[in-house]
């Protein structure tokens, strides 16, 4: 049997424990170490996970000769100096997403990721549901015609992260823009086939979470005053194609839905779908009868921030492609920037992959 690969965890808070039931199961790799800069984590993850050799500089676990992966799940701001490091030192990465909070720093990634010669993967994990996964491969097969246009939302009714980690823009980067945004828009990219995008028509505005009494629903607390980043954005996207997006993120909206509410429609010339409904719709302009229907999915085996996990330290032992490369990233945060920008200036940006 092949050497697992030994796994390095940085930031061992809230995400990190999503990914572990993947690295637990996995055949490929294993997690040996965890760093952070709260060391009254470690006790917590000695007994929960078994892991033993922990650092508070997260430089000490990139530099340790043993690991082979390091797996990055701090805040957004540091997701870049961390993964360059890890890359420049000769390890694989996977990274939280988003995977940088801006194109200019994916770009050094990407760099990085060349000059190593190692993986370099975002942990997108609505790619790897059944349902997504189901609905790719029928789009594949070309039932949608031409896609030339999308609607993707991601909707929250008072459920703000209120930790400075997701609220202070020196840590977070953004709001739900890049927090809750990167992850639909990364899903529609990828059904649509990621199209080249040429101009962004946004707006990112804190609608709600300065209004007085202004509370989270995770645990009904106090919106922290120190909050400043949008809740709210939308935008307008044009692609090379002729294609064309909606999009709309907010974690604080007086919308109708318990908890969270995201979204996806394609249009296309042949047909349109839904998910997370996994439903087609198409025409037969000889009967002129509609035809809806909906795909027989099998109960998904892994939950999908595990799974993830596992793709990637498969396709490494493997020798395969990335199964997030870093160049598909670039167009997702590409669009997300420019949403901000479109907001700071008051118009239609242009935006270059």
């Amino acid at each position: 049997m092949a050497k697992k690969l030994k796994v390095g965890v940085i930031g061992l808070g809230g995400i990190a424990n999503t990914h572990m039931p993947g690295w637990k199961v996995s055949s490929d790799a294993e997690v040996v170490a965890g760093a952070d800069i709260v060391p009254t984590l470690f006790d917590t993850w000695r007994q929960k996970y078994g892991v033993s050799r922990f650092y508070e500089n997260p430089l000490d676990l990139i530099h340790d000769p043993e690991i082979d992966l390091v797996d990055v799940c701090t805040p957004n701001m540091y997701h870049a100096q961390q993964a360059i490091a890890a890359l420049d030192a000769g390890k694989h990465v996977i990274c939280e997403k988003p995977l940088a909070p801006s194109p200019d720093e994916i770009r050094q990634m990407i760099a990085a990721r060349d000059r190593s010669g190692k993986l370099l993967m975002t942990a997108q994990h609505f790619r790897f549901t059944g349902i997504s996964k189901a609905m790719k491969a029928e789009i594949q097969t070309g039932v949608l015609g031409q896609v030339y246009h999308a609607r993707c939302w991601m909707l929250r009714r008072g459920l703000l992260p209120a930790r400075p980690s997701f609220v202070q823009k020196k840590h977070s980067g953004g709001g739900p823009t890049i927090d809750i945004g990167v992850h639909i828009l990364d899903l529609t990219l990828w059904l649509m086939g990621h199209p080249k995008p040429v101009t962004v028509s946004g707006t990112a505005r804190t609608a709600l979470a300065r209004h007085e009494g202004a509370f989270s629903a995770w645990g009904r607390v106090p919106v922290p005053p120190e909050i400043d980043v949008e809740d709210f954005a939308s935008a307008f996207v044009r692609f090379d194609n002729g294609a064309t997006l909606i999009l709309e993120v907010s974690w604080l909206l007086h919308h109708n839905t318990p908890g969270e509410d995201a979204r996806v429609w394609l249009y296309g010339t042949e047909g349109g779908c839904e998910w997370p409904k996994a439903e087609f719709l198409s025409s037969n302009y000889t009967s002129r009868q509609f035809t809806n229907c909906t795909l027989q999915l099998t109960q998904d085996t892994m939950e999908a921030h595990a799974l993830e996990c596992v793709e990637f330290a498969r396709a490494i032992t493997e020798g395969q492609p990335s199964p997030v490369p870093p160049e598909q990233s670039l167009y997702v945060q590409t669009i997300l920037d420019g949403i901000y920008r479109s907001q700071a200036e008051g118009r239609e940006v242009a935006v270059k992959v």
